[in-house]
């Protein structure tokens, strides 16, 4: 083909992306609503949900926004950083369905901060704050995941603003941030319906995630905010505090928002992973306490159920499993232990006895994991909580990036959150340009060099 001939292509071909076309491969993180828009290609950014640190810094938390795409000339470093006034516990964060705004919760404040993403992707802006979330709620303590359903954003209390522990609830939101419902977990005293299926009926909440071709959500359990806003070396040394975590998983009907059963789970289940195969009819969650991964399955009868499958490392160590990760063809699993700094890599084609294949440290203490839908590129933070970090030199605080070959993980690039100033670096979301029909700059620029080269 002559050169003039493969400029044209390459123009056309950069052109056609400048207005919306995409590219067949994908990379999300697998954690995330099935009901979201998906990023298309390599993602360009990932967003870090930041806690402040007194004297480091302007001390507040922020949303940190790191470049990840190797394309770009500002890879590997921090391109934004948007503060939020004060220190609110900030923890977890999620889209709305069409990926224009990220909601963010602080466990302490009860302030749900929505950042607008899709204006430029690599600058979020602060769009609105909700303040009145304890108020609307009907009493409802720590918002924690902010979970997509269809023009809605589903809330997991961690407490309560009576007695500050962990009977809670789900709170229901419009996407513009408008209260719609509140959704009380089952308890002993009110089952709302549910089935007991063991002891358990504690009313506790973490984590949601939703299987729709089931009909079914999923919610876990933790602790409340009397127990997450305890110093951690207090509250183990605290008899009282350490019996006040969840021991339940609680499968609810997604249509009506309904619970229908009350499953054991004893140990405070944490992070709720769901299969994303047609076929695969169960999801995962891991305990945090007595370091086990169990299964909440739909048996041959349509019945679901529930059940230890794995040990992670010794338990009797008490690990402490933080997040965990899922691909998404359902065959592996990260999971983050905090206290030894390992993420560990289960093969999990047989969820009914998943096998530990690989482990490897990250840092003195690791919480999050982050993956791209191909498996290749796994990112990784520290900060659990303010006041349940490490002391001292243990308390590193850092996001790493990892490409996995198959066999290993490789460290592209790390960044020190302690060193750079930023804070406790917590939970993190992909951004990406592909989203809203746009391209990065660079290939913009590149485009309009080529199209400038032909007419000459």
């Amino acid at each position: 083909m002559p050169a003039k001939s493969i400029a044209v292509a390459s123009a056309l071909a950069l052109g056609t992306t400048l207005f919306g076309a995409v590219l067949p491969t994908h990379a999300d993180e697998t954690c995330q609503s099935p009901y979201m828009a998906k990023i298309v290609g390599q993602e360009d950014f990932v967003y870090v949900w930041t806690l402040g640190i007194e004297g480091l810094g302007d001390g507040q938390d922020k949303l940190v926004t790191i470049d990840v795409n190797p394309k770009s000339s500002n890879y590997g470093k921090v391109v934004e950083t948007l503060s939020v006034g004060g220190r609110n516990e900030a923890h977890h964060s999620g889209f709305t369905d069409d990926r224009h705004y990220l909601w963010a919760g602080g466990l302490d404040t009860n302030k749900l901060f929505i950042f607008d993403v899709h204006s430029d992707p690599a600058k979020p802006k602060l769009h609105k704050v909700v303040t009145d979330f304890v108020e609307k709620s009907g009493g409802v303590v720590g918002p924690h995941t902010t979970y997509a359903l269809p023009g809605r954003i589903m809330i997991t209390g961690l407490s309560n603003n009576k007695d500050h522990g962990g009977r809670t609830a789900l709170v229901e939101y419009t996407n513009e941030g408008e209260y719609v419902a509140t959704h009380w977990m089952p308890t002993d005293q009110n089952l709302r319906g549910a089935e007991k299926t063991g002891k358990y009926a504690d009313g506790y909440n973490y984590d949601v995630r939703v299987l729709p071709r089931r009909n079914i959500m999923l919610t876990s359990s933790f602790t409340g905010w009397s127990n997450y806003m305890m110093d951690f070396g207090k509250m183990l040394q605290d008899k009282e505090a350490m019996k006040r975590f969840g021991n339940t998983v609680v499968l609810w009907d997604l249509h009506s928002k309904k619970p229908k059963k009350v499953f054991d789970v004893p140990g405070a289940p944490l992070e709720i992973r769901c299969a994303w195969q047609p076929n695969h009819n169960w999801c995962v969650t891991t305990t945090a306490l007595t370091s086990k991964i169990w299964l909440i399955y739909e048996d041959d009868q349509g019945e679901w159920q529930s059940k230890a499958v794995a040990d992670i490392g010794d338990p009797s160590k008490v690990p402490l499993p933080v997040d965990i990760s899922i691909s998404s063809d359902d065959s592996r699993l990260w999971v983050n232990t905090f206290m030894d700094g390992k993420t560990r890599l289960f093969d999990m084609r047989d969820p009914h006895a998943p096998k530990q294949v690989y482990e490897k440290v990250i840092g003195r203490q690791v919480n999050m994991a982050s993956s791209s839908w191909d498996s290749t590129r796994i990112y990784y933070t520290s900060s659990l909580l303010a006041n349940w970090d490490k002391k001292g030199e243990d308390n590193e605080q850092y996001f790493k990036a990892y490409h996995w070959d198959g066999g290993k993980l490789v460290e592209k690039f790390a960044i020190d959150f302690n060193k750079e100033r930023l804070g406790r670096a917590h939970q993190m979301r992909f951004g990406a340009y592909s989203l809203y029909g746009a391209v990065r700059p660079e290939d913009r620029d590149v485009s309009v060099a080529s199209l400038e080269s032909i007419r000459k």
